[in-house]
């Protein structure tokens, strides 16, 4: 396939420009569900002449449906991009990035979509749907799936679904909340997922920063260990990455503790537990919920994660080693096989 496209260029050298480009308008429809010219427009940096003579196109082809209210993607559309997604990953070079990551820290499979989700709302909801799809590969009956919380977790709980009701599975919170926006909370997007799929879901009311005496008096709770029992005993982790100094500031840490992170080392956090460059943890917070013990003994466990800047952050945290799927974006993606080949150059 590849041979014949680089054949085809010699004729038609904007033939990847133009496969972009409508790949990317028809990858924007379905994401959407319904959105009108303008708005597409814009989400695309794309000038609405330049867009109306594509989805005219597009629709000619049975790909996009145009209504009064706005577009949507046909049948068709759907499973031509469906089959163009592999060739679209290969075309693009982001195969080639999802090699390098998988080779340098030695995961089962990485998945890169196009764009950098700290500046295309699209891309973040792509990153989304990709670990949408794949946690519903590695999903079984009765499993018992632990999220943590982030704005891009969020965008994952609001695009799973499934064609069955998934009754005899559990979505819980990896861990307390935050205490910051409900929306972006390990228990809200425990509930929505499991809404989403007809599952079950128990909820975590606790903080997720607690002293040595608070932690010791909730453990106490039966209520509490029991939930907490069923969350360690999760076969699935679906957890973001974050900038350690940005999710110690999220969680009002003391600035002399923020100072002595900053002065071991830490670059990233998931899971409550903060990663220096190496992978190594250089702390740990006293949280309700999964403990790194958990982590490493659940059977999988999926990173998900985007942005330029988060680069060096999910590089740490893929050194800590126990994770079996990450799901990146483009611009992070490149960014850790910059910080991959400047270490083997030295």
């Amino acid at each position: 396939m590849r041979q014949i496209i680089e054949l085809q260029q010699q004729l038609l050298p904007d033939l990847l420009e133009v496969m972009r480009k409508r790949y990317s308008i028809l990858n924007q429809v379905q994401l959407s569900d319904l959105i009108g010219r303008r708005t597409l427009a814009s989400s695309l940096s794309m000038t609405e002449r330049v867009l109306r003579a594509e989805t005219d196109f597009l629709k000619s082809q049975g790909l996009l449906e145009i209504h009064p209210t706005g577009m949507r993607i046909s049948e068709a559309g759907r499973e031509l991009l469906e089959q163009l997604e592999p060739f679209y990953t290969t075309m693009f070079g982001l195969s080639e990035l999802q090699e390098k990551i998988q080779t340098a820290f030695g995961l089962p499979q990485v998945i890169v979509v196009a764009g950098d989700s700290e500046q295309s709302a699209q891309t973040k909801r792509e990153l989304g749907r990709a670990a949408c799809q794949v946690l519903r590969k590695v999903m079984e009956p009765g499993d018992v799936v632990a999220v943590t919380g982030g704005t891009t977790i969020e965008q994952v709980a609001n695009q799973l679904t499934t064609s069955a009701p998934l009754k005899t599975n559990w979505f819980v919170p990896a861990r307390g909340g935050l205490g910051e926006s409900l929306d972006y909370q390990a228990n809200t997007i425990a509930s929505t997922m499991a809404k989403r799929t007809g599952a079950n879901y128990r909820l975590l009311h606790v903080p997720d920063h607690l002293g040595e005496e608070a932690y010791a008096s909730i453990m106490q709770e039966p209520n509490i260990r029991e939930i907490v029992d069923v969350i360690r005993s999760s076969r699935i982790v679906v957890h973001g990455i974050g900038d350690a100094k940005v999710m110690a500031r999220r969680r009002r840490l003391k600035p002399e503790l923020l100072d002595a992170m900053t002065r071991d080392g830490a670059l990233a956090e998931a899971f409550g537990y903060y990663f220096d460059r190496e992978g190594r943890v250089v702390h740990q917070m006293q949280t309700v919920g999964l403990r790194l013990d958990d982590i490493v003994k659940t059977e999988v466990v999926i990173g998900v994660a985007g942005g330029k800047s988060k680069g060096e952050a999910i590089a740490a945290v893929m050194r800590f080693g126990h994770n079996d799927v990450l799901v990146v974006d483009e611009a992070a993606a490149l960014e850790i096989v910059s910080i991959i080949e400047q270490e083997q150059s030295k």
